[in-house]
């Protein structure tokens, strides 16, 4: 019988190889996928809304008549709202406000400085005039997607948020609806896939055009995100969601397991892994899968996704385990260990960082504050979580006084005519005083 999930040591031989094989994904679409998409985003660029309900009643298995009745009315989001439960009305208000909090303290200001000779240098900071958000939809309904990614939007100042999220056979979220309305989502159109990614890309005559798109999706919506990539910007080419855990041995192995659980559940090519130094911990570990897997809703998903891309992996020491954490650069580490702050200084990769046995990622994926959008894949290195920042602007200031310019005019001037611009040279040197 095969393991429900892979044992590696890293003193085996073969380790590195085996490590290499269960980190590898690839985003890149196939053929086929690029193919299709490359026709959607065409036809949606030059037909506009034709094009674009056309592919919604295809895809998604509407009747609308028009493209009008794609676009949802505020008061119909209000509806969503007043007609939830209260507690599931009072945890989004809950998770709304916890999160429009911590992004605050991300907004940056404009700032300018002047030299002793009157020269003025600055940064003003401006926001986006209006973004478009990708929220899934039908089956994978995640209201807290709408929160994580169109706060941070507001926050910054962004004039008009646009909402896509497909409603496959009309199915709708009534959170996802309400999510919208307490985020201050200014429209909402029930679309989806890639022809939703061109409409807000390239504009239609019912969806605006958008300056930047972010949000999570399959396939076809990563592929178009990847090829509007230039005529507006976006958030990241997201892979599947992933966790590593580093854990001593003295947490509830159970709980452990259930931390592991909780990204395998996403789908199949999600990945959790965990680390320690303790065999036996690793092999009570394992007992807890055995024991609560069958308990889960999405077992089978999570079956497939521990079997394939999961790992028990045991480290010959701390230091070991570090040095797997900088390699792998995992969206959402957990440091389930004694005063785990006093690790913090050697992790330089890592998504979010969640601290203590008391800390598990499912409440930053909802309510803790932090954004959730976060770097996969190993993009980590060199990427950081969705934020305010990445719906404002930096525009550089530079006004230089007479004295100030015939200074900075001499210094130009060697290094234009260095590099052979003698338009460049002869235009700071209009400027020199002498």
């Amino acid at each position: 019988m095969s393991e429900l999930i892979p044992r590696l040591d890293t003193t085996e031989t073969g380790f590195d190889r085996r490590l290499e094989s269960l980190l590898a994904w690839e985003g890149v679409s196939d053929a086929g996928v690029q193919e299709a998409v490359v026709e959607i985003v065409g036809r949606v660029r030059r037909e506009g809304d034709r094009a674009l309900l056309e592919y919604s009643n295809r895809f998604d298995g509407l009747n609308a008549p028009n493209a009008q009745h794609l676009d949802v009315p505020q008061q119909r989001l209000k509806e969503a709202l007043d007609g939830l439960p209260a507690h599931e009305r009072e945890a989004l208000i809950a998770a709304r406000d916890r999160i429009r909090v911590y992004h605050e303290k991300q907004r940056q200001d404009s700032w300018q400085y002047t030299e002793a000779d009157g020269t003025v240098l600055g940064q003003q900071i401006t926001p986006l005039d209006r973004v478009g958000i990708y929220v899934p939809g039908g089956k994978a309904s995640y209201p807290s997607s709408v929160l994580m990614n169109a706060i941070p939007a507001k926050v910054a100042g962004v004039q008009e948020v646009i909402m896509v999220v497909p409603t496959p056979k009309s199915e709708v979220s009534e959170l996802v609806f309400a999510a919208a309305y307490l985020a201050g989502v200014d429209r909402v159109f029930t679309i989806g896939g890639a022809q939703a990614v061109a409409a807000l890309a390239y504009g239609t005559e019912t969806v605006p055009r958008v300056d930047k798109i972010v949000g999570p999706g399959n396939i076809y919506v990563a592929t178009a995100k990847r090829m509007v990539f230039g005529q507006v910007g976006i958030d990241m080419i997201a892979g599947p969601s992933e966790i590593l855990i580093y854990c001593d041995g003295k947490t509830d192995p159970d709980w452990i397991a259930m931390d592991l659980f909780s990204q395998a559940e996403h789908d199949e090519q999600a990945q959790a892994i965990l680390l320690s130094e303790d065999g036996a911990f690793l092999e009570a570990v394992y007992a807890s899968i055995e024991k609560l897997l069958p308990t889960l809703a999405r077992h089978e998903i999570a079956r497939i996704s521990l079997a394939n891309r999961g790992a028990l992996i045991r480290v010959r020491d701390r230091g070991e385990a570090l040095s797997l954490i900088n390699r792998i650069a995992p969206e959402h580490l957990e440091l389930s260990v004694e005063n785990p702050e006093t690790l913090l200084p050697q992790i330089r990769h890592a998504g979010a960082i969640f601290m203590g046995r008391h800390t598990p990622e499912a409440l930053g994926d909802y309510c803790a504050g932090p954004n959730h959008v976060l770097p996969t894949s190993g993009t980590a290195r060199f990427s950081s979580p969705l934020g305010v920042y990445d719906f404002q602007k930096r525009t550089s200031l530079i006004g230089c006084s007479p004295a100030g310019a015939s200074a900075l005019g001499k210094v130009a001037s060697v290094l234009a005519r260095g590099e052979g611009l003698e338009a460049h040279a002869r235009s700071a040197e209009y400027r020199i005083i002498t």
